[in-house]
């Protein structure tokens, strides 16, 4: 019902936008140039339109936007974008959400549903979607799937970054900007025309910062940034209908990991925080806003080394443009960082992710219009080489601690054995040795697609637009699980084996009983490896259905359906551990109206989808063993509104609105502690909003000065059944969990009259409001060592740019 009024809302409102031929926009009476909204284009389908001719909810962010909330990545543009959720926390595994609809897995061997592309080129893994923003002109986000345009991983949505091209004008900038915690950002932007027809466009960013968190336990700083980036860029006019452009681009990344906060109050040495079951409350921990900070990592590191190369060739014959895009990917990243929050060896555990990528990706298309029909078409084909290997590291003492906090053997082992040792005369202590264990990944991807997408111009205001997509990817994956790599350990039971110690006779147990994976349980025997190959097939064909209405040359109403699809693969840190490939529907309903005379445009979508095999990596408890991340699946389904208001009042002021509504449950759903959540909110937050305002005063001599004010509101989590177990709502702790947050910015900036320099105050997290971003139980059911994540406090700062 709630469905129903939705739509007829928006109907009701594409009636009411309805008028007659619309005057030009009326003079200030200052006899000023008249304000105007820009015409915004975007090639969401695949060729060069106005934004307001586009049947796709798409929301777009300008280079304005981003410069003026200083902005440095995709992470601190999300609350701009109602429904987009894109965590940077650790910025070799982010992971991004959009219309309550993301992916849990961090691994090689699957795909995200929400596709970050650059240029038009998917960006493969993760670990190369989430960049330093780098000469970037804007953000288009498309909301629904955008696998019959765009291809697989966008069953969600989709992120497209468009980079800034060569131009034939002599120009160049500087920026810098300095702020708290050791704040320092340089970027340097030069272009110039070579000869006739050819052009070269230069840009380099570094950055670092200090980070806003102090281990309790060194005052060591954490969370700091330290990343530089770098892009060169040609164009190549070989005639008035071909044109070349090949564009570089490098990013690195070498700082300290993401941060865990530990929830559960540190222990005395000694003693063990109590286990977390999914009964706890979290009435007994500590808030993580307030509690001291302990991260002990051994080679604490998030680092990443990326180097893309692009070619584009395209030619026009007559009506119809050929182009081909080529491009090479290739990056190495490693995130090593704390699971437990405490300082103690007892509960001392890391992880780190480590990982080679190499993609080749090879697309040609054709596209043309005329006065019946706006075309694209087109090949594209792409093989990569993924290899991963998911380290856990711990000591012997940990080792203990899980082995009787899971009642597998109470007290431990080591410690009992090395005490035993030392009363019998056998000064040999086991505790303190380091102990890893390694899961290896490869994984051979090759993916194909075909695609058509026709406008049909039935009328000169009615548009049918039909599309196809047919999907072949296949994955060949490889798994290894080799035996323990503890040398000292190694060393040690050796030679008490080899001295007749290890023996029933003298109370201990034999050498075996030593020998053992406590993570990955496949190689037990030392010197040995379990290893597993297979790979699968998956293919899919995507329609899009379209019709659109002018309503008048200002308002467009669209219905479509759509289908996305994300293909099946691979658990990486579970052996044969198998994903099946997901499909959406997807209904919209939408309306794009400009009302001229009062300087507004106003863009709404309702939708409806449906869900099916969503599935994510979930960590579940395995009898008489460590806990294991295994693959669980459920559908879900949704209905919603998107909206996005543009309202420019006077020449000097202009006003935006976003908003984002929405219903996501569980179709089917039964979890893996055994709910049923068939009808519960999958989590999702019903309602999110983003308002900004920017107001310019002209100054004498024709300099301004220019205010910027946004404010970003994210609703409560919806609880479900299940909140508890999975620690998404605690209503008894000591903090709050789940509930919602606003943000705020702010900027004050001066700009001469040429607009070449420019000096700029900014403020992000205007009001340092704090929030609790979620909670990790990876380490809470066996150190007892829950850990949390907050969002970053106020920053504040200088920005001062020239230009010439």
């Amino acid at each position: 019902m709630q469905l129903q009024k939705i739509f007829l809302s928006l109907a009701g409102f594409g009636i009411l936008s309805i008028s007659g031929a619309h005057r030009a926009l009326p003079a200030e009476s200052s006899g000023a140039v008249p304000a105007t909204l820009e015409e915004v284009i975007v090639t969401a389908q695949r060729r060069e339109q106005r934004l307001q001719d586009v049947p796709i909810a798409v929301q777009v962010l300008s280079s304005e936007m981003i410069q003026k909330a200083a902005a440095e990545n995709l992470g601190q543009m999300d609350r701009y974008v109602p429904g987009l959720v894109a965590s940077g926390d650790s910025p070799t595994q982010p992971h991004f959400q959009l219309r309550g609809i993301g992916a849990s897995d961090f691994g090689v061997g699957t795909d995200p549903a929400v596709g970050v592309y650059v240029d038009g080129v998917y960006a493969a893994r993760s670990g190369a979607s989430f960049l330093a923003f780098n000469d970037i002109e804007r953000i288009e986000v498309l909301r629904g799937p955008q696998g019959t345009l765009l291809g697989r991983s966008s069953a969600a949505g989709a992120i497209s970054v468009v980079t800034r091209k060569p131009s034939d004008l002599l120009e160049g900038s500087v920026d810098l900007r300095l702020g708290n915690d050791g704040k320092r950002r340089v970027e340097g932007m030069f272009n110039a025309p070579l000869a006739s027809g050819v052009a070269l466009r230069l840009n380099a960013v570094s950055n670092e910062a200090d980070g806003y968190l102090t281990d309790a336990g060194t005052g060591r700083k954490l969370n700091p940034e330290k990343n530089w980036a770098a892009r060169a860029a040609l164009r190549w006019d070989l005639g008035s209908a071909t044109q070349l452009q090949l564009a570089w681009s490098h990013d690195s990344v070498n700082q300290l990991a993401r941060v865990a906060i530990g929830l559960n109050p540190q222990t005395p040495v000694g003693t063990l925080p109590p286990i977390v079951t999914p009964a706890t409350d979290g009435s007994g921990w500590v808030s993580p806003l307030t509690a001291p900070v302990y991260n002990d990592v051994v080679g604490n590191r998030e680092s990443r080394k990326l180097d893309n190369v692009m070619l584009q060739f395209s030619h026009q014959f007559g009506d119809v443009e050929f182009r081909s895009t080529t491009d090479w990917r290739q990056f190495a990243t490693e995130n090593r960082e704390d699971e437990d929050g405490t300082n103690r060896i007892a509960t001392y555990f890391d992880t780190a992710n480590v990982e080679h990528n190499a993609n080749w990706y090879q697309e040609f298309k054709l596209s043309g219009k005329n006065s019946l029909i706006d075309w694209v078409a087109g090949v594209s084909y792409s093989s990569e080489h993924a290899q991963q290997h998911s380290d856990t590291d711990l000591y012997t003492d940990s080792a203990d601690t899980v082995l009787s906090n899971l009642g597998i053997l109470p007290g431990g082992l080591f410690g009992p054995t090395g005490d035993g040792l030392t009363a019998a005369g056998f000064p040999v202590d086991l505790r303190g040795a380091p102990w890893r264990e390694t899961m290896f990944d490869d994984g051979r991807f090759k993916s194909l697609g075909v695609f058509g997408d026709v406008i049909w111009h039935l009328t000169d205001r009615l548009n049918l637009t039909t599309g196809l997509r047919y999907s072949r990817d296949k994955k060949e994956f490889a798994w290894r699980a080799p035996y323990r790599e503890a040398p000292q350990l190694e060393a040690i039971l050796d030679a008490l084996n080899q001295a007749g110690v290890l023996d029933p006779a003298f109370g201990l147990p034999p050498l075996q009983a030593y020998q053992f994976n406590l993570i990955f349980a496949y190689g037990q025997t030392p010197g040995t490896a379990y290893s597993y190959a297979t790979s699968n097939t998956w293919s899919d064909v995507s329609p899009r259905l379209v019709l659109d209405y002018k309503i008048n040359p200002d308002t467009l109403m669209y219905v479509s359906a759509t289908k996305g699809f994300t293909p099946g693969g691979f658990d990486s840190v579970q052996i044969n551990g198998r994903y099946d490939k997901e499909t959406v529907w997807n209904y919209e309903l939408g309306v794009k109206a400009a009302i001229p005379e009062a300087r507004v445009v106003v863009n709404a979508a309702a939708y409806f989808y449906q869900y099916k095999n969503k599935q994510s990596l979930v960590l579940a408890a395995i009898s008489g063993g460590v806990p294991q991340y295994v693959v669980d699946s459920s559908d879900q389904k949704a209905h919603g509104l998107d909206l996005e208001t543009r309202w420019q009042p006077m020449a000097a002021l202009s006003l935006g609105l976003a908003a984002s509504y929405i219903d996501s449950t569980y179709e089917k759903y039964i979890s893996q502690y055994g709910t049923d959540l068939a009808g519960d909110p999958t989590g999702e937050p019903t309602l999110s909003l983003s308002a900004n305002g920017d107001y310019t005063i002209a100054l004498a001599g024709g300099s301004s000065v220019d205010f910027f004010l946004a404010s970003s509101y994210r609703g409560s989590t919806r609880c479900n059944a299940d909140a508890l177990a999975t620690k998404t709502c605690l209503p008894a702790a000591n903090f709050s969990l789940g509930g919602s947050q606003n943000i705020t910015d702010a900027r004050l900036g001066w700009r001469s009259a040429s607009g070449k320099l420019s000096a700029s105050l900014y403020g992000n997290n205007l009001f340092d409001k704090r929030y609790v971003t979620g909670i990790n139980q990876i380490t809470a059911g066996t150190f007892g060592t829950p850990i949390a994540s907050i969002n970053a406090p106020r920053r504040f700062g200088l920005d001062l740019h020239a230009a010439f």
